[in-house]
Parts: structure tokens; C-alpha cells; sequence
């Protein structure tokens, strides 16, 4: 299969610092099934080539400005190209002139989250009328496959999902047993629906029955008052916070084996929730909210703790003093997250099923053209 993929406008593929939807598609494409080629557009930066080919494997980089000046440019660079399928990514709103430019070619939408279906970003109409381009949409998660189906009842039966995956040979366990207090990890953008401000207030509890325990976050934000608001409470709280800022990629497994523990205390709808499985290959317990497609990940219990009321500190506070103060259920959650990414949450099954399922709608397509 020919594949082109058009990334949103924002950070080029592969992202040097965060742009997790542009890292999923470094990722997927880096290890598609044999006999698959794929085209990669995305934005332009001086510190990578306008052109690079890696096997299988055409990124094509172009200049930006404005999502409408981003998407023309896209769509210049591959004119005259052939492609047995094209993939949007995260940006419905690119699906009418993707259309325009190539009328007979089936289009996947893969959606990351609600928010460019959503108020601000579009409307609900809007968003209807774009994926009316679209031949299949794909969520990164049953949550978000239910989600949309919700939103948008006239493309339920185009509607699917795949889930994302973790490279477990880069995330993967220190093998050696750290010194010092007990701690625990966040890492995520910083911004309010993450709930960092409901971790902290959860660690200053915590630590009334275990004072040892630490907490390190890394992450960024686009708005620095936010970040000061944040250093500003842990001050206030009282408690031994590290904040690491917005840590390259390549450090982030480095991140996950400072720690013992993974705490995600979103507050709310979290699509997929990548961070999870990269800290349970890491060999992290996690202890996260029950909402969206974390509880697909974090199986309460078996690799983690699943928090209902998630938006009360107490009720996390209780599940990282309970890991903190019993070594032996940390070892047993651990072994048991590691082993779970490991067979559920590879990056080659993840290809493998998004490949197979645009094999699927093709075979599916071409029937209905035979028909006709």
C-alpha cells in the first residue's frame, strides 16, 4: 500500500520536544509490516532536511505560516502523486481540500483527541460537514471511537479505533534498584485539565503518613503564568516538588527510571493517555483517573490503581501512600505493567492493526466500486 500522511501544521515529523501526535506517526510509520510505503508531510524546521527517505519511509517537509498557508503547501509538494490511501491526522478541518486535491483517493481522519472536533477549535456542525470527506475515522482508543460515534451518529459505521503503542526497548526498567525516598512521577502538558494542581495538593497528604516520599513533574506550558501559578502552590503546599520543565525526547526514558510510580490525574476526557503505557513499560505502577481510555490501559489492581473520584486529592493520596508503604504490592504492580505493555501496547501492533484495517476499508471500497 502507498500510503501519505499529512501531519497537523505545528512541529515536523520526527518532533524533537513534545508533539506526541507527530511522535505516534514517527512511530507507526517507523515500523510498518513489509511491503507498505509511506509519504510523511509535515511542517518545515531548519534543523531537518526539506527531504529525507528512511526505507519505506519520504518525509517531505514544507513551510507553515497558518494552518491554511501550511495545508496548500502540503498539498503543492505531492500534486501529481499517487497514493492508495491518505491519512489526516488530528485535523478534520484539512478533509474537504485533501478531497478537492485528490477526489478518487480513500481518506482516514485519525483523531488523538475530541479537541479539533470540539468548540473552540471548530463547531459541531463543521466538524460533521469534514468528516463527510473522510471514507474512515480512526480513534486512538475505544473511549474515543464511543466519543465520536456520540457526536457525529451519521458516520458511526466509518467510525473505528486503534491503539497506540510504547517502544518497549526504550522505555523499559532500570534493573537496578534506586536510593532515597520513594518517588513519584507526572509527565504531560502543563496545562489545567491535567490535573497537576490536584497532584500536588494529593503528595502534601501523602506525605502526613509517608514524609519520604518525593515527587518529580516534567513538562511544558505556552503560557508562563500558568507554570509560576504551579511553583507557586507547591511553595504554598509546602512540598518537595522537582520541576524538570519540558524534557527533550530522548530523556524521557530516563525520566520514567528516576521514579517508582506514575500518577496521571487528568480531570478530564483523556483520549488515550500515551504517557500510561510508556511509564508501565518503564516498569511503573500508574495510578491514574477513571475517565476516557485510561482504564483500557491501567487495569485496576493488576498494573495500577484506577482513582473514581479523580478529582479529589485525597482519593489519590491514599493510593500513593498505600504503594509507597508495601514494597511487595509495588514489586507485584510493576512486573505486571511492564509485562502488559510488552504484549499489549507495542508500536508493531499498532501498525500491524491500522495497516490491516486500511486494507480492510480498500478491499471494502473496491467492492462497492465493482458494484456500481
Amino acid at each position: 500500500m502507498k500510503l501519505l500522511i499529512i501531519a497537523p501544521e505545528q512541529i515536523p515529523v520526527p518532533p524533537r520536544a513534545g508533539g506526541s501526535v507527530e511522535n505516534v506517526i514517527h512511530q507507526i510509520t517507523s515500523r510498518l509490516p513489509e511491503g507498505h510505503r509511506v509519504t510523511i508531510v509535515s511542517l518545515r524546521r531548519g534543523y531537518l532536511p526539506r527531504k529525507s527517505v528512511s526505507g519505506p519511509v519520504t518525509n517531505l517537509r514544507v513551510p507553515g505560516g497558518s494552518k491554511k498557508r501550511y495545508l496548500a503547501n502540503a498539498l503543492r509538494r505531492v500534486k501529481g502523486l499517487a497514493f492508495d490511501l491518505i491519512q489526516i491526522d488530528n485535523r478534520p478541518g484539512f478533509a474537504a481540500a485533501v478531497r478537492n486535491a485528490f477526489p478518487h483517493t480513500p481518506i482516514a481522519v485519525f483523531m488523538h483527541s475530541m479537541t479539533f472536533a470540539s468548540p473552540p477549535m471548530t463547531t459541531r456542525r463543521k466538524a460533521n460537514a469534514d468528516f463527510r470527506h473522510a471514507d474512515l475515522i480512526v480513534g486512538n482508543s475505544l473511549s474515543l471511537q464511543r466519543s465520536l460515534m456520540s457526536r457525529f451518529p451519521a458516520h458511526r459505521s466509518k467510525i473505528a479505533y486503534v491503539h497506540l503503542g510504547v517502544d518497549t526497548a526504550q522505555f523499559r526498567p532500570s534493573g537496578k534498584r534506586r536510593r532515597g525516598g520513594y518517588r513519584f512521577l507526572f509527565a504531560g502538558r502543563m496545562i489545567p485539565r491535567k490535573g497537576v494542581p490536584t497532584l500536588l495538593r494529593a503528595f502534601k497528604i501523602a506525605r502526613k503518613s509517608v514524609p519520604s516520599i518525593r515527587l518529580s513533574v516534567a513538562g511544558g506550558t505556552g503560557k508562563a503564568a500558568y507554570r509560576a501559578f504551579l511553583r507557586r502552590t507547591a511553595r504554598r503546599l509546602n512540598v518537595p516538588v522537582r520541576f524538570k520543565g519540558n524534557l527533550p525526547r530522548k530523556r524521557m526514558p530516563a525520566f520514567y527510571r528516576s521514579g517508582d510510580c506514575f500518577v496521571c490525574p487528568s480531570q478530564e476526557h483523556e483520549a488515550f493517555g500515551l504517557v500510561n503505557v510508556e511509564a508501565m513499560a518503564s516498569g511503573l505502577p500508574v495510578i491514574a483517573s477513571r475517565n476516557g481510555g485510561i482504564p483500557e490501559i491501567v487495569k485496576d489492581g493488576r498494573n495500577g490503581f484506577l482513582v473514581t473520584r479523580y478529582g479529589k486529592p485525597a482519593a489519590f493520596a491514599a493510593r500513593m501512600a498505600e504503594l509507597a508503604r508495601s514494597p511487595e504490592l509495588h514489586r507485584r504492580l510493576s512486573e505486571q505493567a511492564r509485562s502488559d505493555a510488552e504484549r499489549y501496547f507495542g508500536w508493531q501492533l499498532t501498525a500491524a492493526k491500522l495497516m490491516e484495517l486500511y486494507a480492510e476499508r480498500l478491499k471494502t471500497a473496491s467492492a462497492g466500486r465493482r458494484t456500481k
